[in-house]
């Protein structure tokens, strides 16, 4: 009702030119129904296949699917009306198009008529866009797409047996999962999935997920990662999970977490010595919440020319917060926002630095930020202020318990049974090993084994230990200085 009301008020104070960014034009279409019914006006539809057309009428003016030819003719006519243009787009850097729209809209500042144009991302001339009123078409809510999908379940109920299995968590779950889709993507695919086994059930949200990822992939800013862990698969870390398991009933319960005062968390920053289970929380975080996880890979963002890395990333921002809720892992974010004088990079780091941190604090989507990093000192202070993210923590080292914990998983993962080795002897050679390392000693193990036709023994992998020499050892400085930093810093992951 908001955006209708201001589009009226821009139709009565004689704006000559209104032009709406959206993709979603067959919405707006409606929407300036509404307003030429509330105003009492004519509403005319232009395309390139029927030309100029009073929308209550089948034929069209004679000769205007040429644009020039039909904002001519607006231009010369005395109807006052909502002229909607709709895949002008391609036509704005034809001269003669460009001119006689701006002929049409000083005209029509005189009058009660109005021209809208619609369309995603409408590069207009700089002399004609100072004409024009821009308004941005809200993406849809969870009103709206309750709604539709009351009206899908009717149409169907007419023609086949629908069954509605589902309960109000879910059917709130499903309806916030829509978010990012527009109402014609999502008719479709609650149509598909209902009709598919006659029923509406929380079940059918992996049909909306798979339509998040094909609209993720068509942008090709972000990768929609597969998500296969579970928090059970990362030993230790139990502050984290901890910290994870209390925000969960947000995700499972949106509506009473509101109601309780309640928002999205906005992410954690990981911490700590390479392989230790970082880069893996983000995916087990996805698992659990039952959120898709897109991945941010800094380097597919960088662009050799001036100013195309910034819009990569607000291109990848604007479709983590359309396709939310979701979870937006960052691996290694130091390489991308590392601090320095922009110097390197002519300020390109700084100035993506600078529309990353204005996104985390403005943001409207519910996207969980998962950033992790190695070398914390590489990222400029403001990053790591309070209220950039909810909490950073520090992941060190794994203690025994949890070398123990990563050892059974990493055979029970490959066939092996740990009672068949000396775990406890395994975790006293390891002291000082990553969880990645001992995962590598493991394969290295297995690889060994099978080379040499016997069976992997408690022997062959302790051998594997002994030639390896862990990050704690060749990198033991950048190790201690990591922890120092961290101590008063951070909060233990474990």
């Amino acid at each position: 009702m908001d955006i209708l009301r201001d589009i009226e008020l821009l139709v009565r104070s004689r704006h000559g030119l209104i032009v709406i960014d959206t993709i979603e034009e067959d919405r707006a279409e409606t929407l300036l129904g509404h307003v030429a019914d509330r105003l009492q006006m004519p509403l005319f539809e232009w395309s390139r296949t029927r030309g100029l057309r009073r929308a209550d009428r089948e034929a069209g003016v004679y000769g205007t699917t040429d644009p020039a030819q039909a904002l001519a003719h607006i231009h010369a006519s005395s109807v006052d009306a909502i002229y909607h243009f709709r895949g002008l787009g391609p036509s704005l850097s034809n001269d003669a198009v460009v001119q006689q729209l701006k002929d049409a809209v000083r005209t029509l500042t005189r009058r009660d008529a109005v021209i809208v144009l619609t369309g995603a991302g409408l590069d207009l001339p700089p002399d004609t866009t100072r004409l024009a009123a821009h308004v941005r078409l809200p993406d849809p809510d969870t009103t709206d797409y309750k709604a539709l999908l009351e009206r899908i379940l009717r149409d169907l109920a007419g023609r086949m047996r629908v069954k509605v299995d589902i309960s109000r968590d879910d059917g709130l779950r499903l309806l916030k999962h829509l978010r990012g889709l527009t109402l014609l993507e999502a008719e479709k695919v609650l149509t598909r999935a209902i009709i598919e086994d006659g029923r509406l059930s929380a079940d059918d949200i992996a049909f909306v997920l798979e339509a998040k990822k094909q609209i993720v992939e068509r942008e090709g800013v972000l990768e929609y990662y597969p998500v296969e862990e579970q928090l059970g698969d990362i030993a230790d870390l139990t502050g984290l999970k901890s910290w994870l398991g209390k925000r969960r009933s947000i995700i499972a319960e949106p509506k009473r977490a509101a109601e309780f005062g309640l928002e999205f968390p906005k992410g954690v920053l990981l911490v700590g010595v390479p392989g230790c289970g970082k880069s893996l929380c983000a995916k087990a975080v996805a698992r659990e919440w039952g959120l898709p996880l897109l991945k941010l890979d800094p380097a597919t963002l960088y662009n050799k020319y001036i100013g195309e890395t910034e819009k990569n990333f607000r291109r990848a921002m604007d479709v983590a917060t359309r396709v939310a809720p979701v979870v937006l892992w960052i691996d290694e974010i130091e390489k991308a926002f590392a601090s320095s004088d922009g110097n390197e990079d002519g300020g390109v780091s700084q100035r993506v630095l600078g529309t990353f941190l204005s996104w985390m604090q403005e943001r409207d989507g519910d996207v969980f930020v998962v950033a992790t990093a190695n070398d914390v000192t590489r990222l400029p202070a403001e990053f790591l202020r309070k209220g950039r993210f909810d909490e950073i923590f520090f992941v060190d080292l794994p203690v025994e318990e949890a070398r123990q914990a990563i050892f059974e998983i990493h055979l029970k993962k490959r066939g092996q049974d740990p009672a068949a080795f000396d775990i406890d002897a395994l975790v006293a050679a390891t002291e000082g090993f990553s969880g990645a390392e001992i995962e590598q000693v493991i394969l290295s193990a297995l690889y060994t084994a099978f080379a040499e036709g016997a069976p992997v023994s408690t022997d062959t992998i302790l051998a594997e230990v002994r030639a390896t020499r862990p990050l704690s050892l060749t990198m033991a400085e950048r190790v201690a200085a990591l922890r120092a930093w961290a101590r008063d810093r951070t909060v233990s992951a474990h």
